[in-house]
């Protein structure tokens, strides 16, 4: 008796980035829950990672309106520092990545064998669609770090969510990072968004950005591009390019006091400092606004 053999599909991209970077976005927790999606309505929350032969990973993947999720794991065969990782997939599938430098650029060839539940070429494009995020990623996102901050609002969800975007509420709780602080645009998904305020020197002065994604009452993400002089909107350039693409995110969870919202984003080692003596300040200021009204 013979078993057949499985189907290998093969996604690949070239990144221009060199292989220490790549490398490092492909297998580090906090830069996997930023790519690892292959559309704007899907997102990894929680990712795991021991990077070892024997050792086991696990990306949650959720649906961002919570209507589904799975857990996508197994355990590595193979890893070689920048250059292969090779693992078996829980259901005992094969997946192979291989990573190959050329100057500046880093091409990553993923190959894995195709389940039968659904057709090739849907695979193909998912798995196509998830390294092509990727490769955006990486190439759109400085090294800067991750930094994060929690507040719990004693208040329904619907309530924090709608008092922080409000053109009134807005004004007052990011009056903590500027005092004339207030947004023009839209919040709708894909909208673009100026961020606006005034400095000590009576210029008007900002950030260029875009709405990434906007669930209702569960998560908002801001994608920043380019800053504001003026009326002149920059968004090239080396006053931009290092951190150009960061993310600011927004998680709203229920929870039995009331909301807590989780704030994320990229930030640069220059302005850690600022934005970690700033944001509790913001959040206190928020959840203040929230409670009393």
């Amino acid at each position: 008796m013979t078993t057949a053999s499985k189907t290998i599909v093969t996604v690949e991209c070239t990144v221009n980035a060199p292989v220490e970077k790549v490398w490092k976005f492909w297998t580090t927790p906090g830069h996997i829950t930023k790519w690892n999606n292959a559309s704007d309505d899907w997102h990894t929350p929680r990712a795991e990672n021991d990077l070892r032969v024997g050792g086991n990973f696990l990306s949650r993947m959720e649906a961002r309106d919570g209507s589904m999720g799975f857990d996508f794991g197994g355990i590595y065969d193979e890893v070689k520092t920048n250059q292969l990782i090779a693992y078996t997939l829980g259901d005992g599938r094969k997946v192979k990545i291989v990573f190959k430098e050329t100057g500046n650029e880093t091409k990553v060839t993923e190959s894995f064998e195709a389940e039968e539940e659904n057709s090739h070429e849907m695979q193909k494009s998912g798995w196509q669609n998830i390294i092509d995020n990727f490769k955006r990623y990486v190439e759109n996102t400085n090294e800067g770090e991750k930094i994060r901050f929690d507040k719990v609002i004693n208040v329904p969800v619907s309530k924090v969510y709608n008092s922080m975007i409000d053109d009134k509420h807005y004004r007052e709780w990011t009056a903590i990072f500027n005092s004339g602080s207030y947004f023009k645009g839209s919040w709708n998904k894909g909208s673009k968004i100026l961020f606006i305020g005034t400095s000590e020197t009576g210029e008007v002065g900002g950030m260029v950005s875009r709405i990434k994604e906007n669930i209702v009452n569960k998560f908002i993400s801001i994608e920043h591009n380019g800053i504001l002089k003026g009326e002149e909107e920059i968004t090239s350039g080396p006053e931009v390019e290092k951190w150009a693409g960061g993310l600011e995110n927004y998680v709203f969870t229920e929870t039995k006091d009331g909301t807590l919202v989780t704030v994320e984003m990229d930030s640069l080692e220059e302005f850690k400092s600022y934005f970690m003596e700033t944001w509790p300040k913001a959040l206190d200021k928020l959840k203040e606004i929230c409670e009393r009204n």
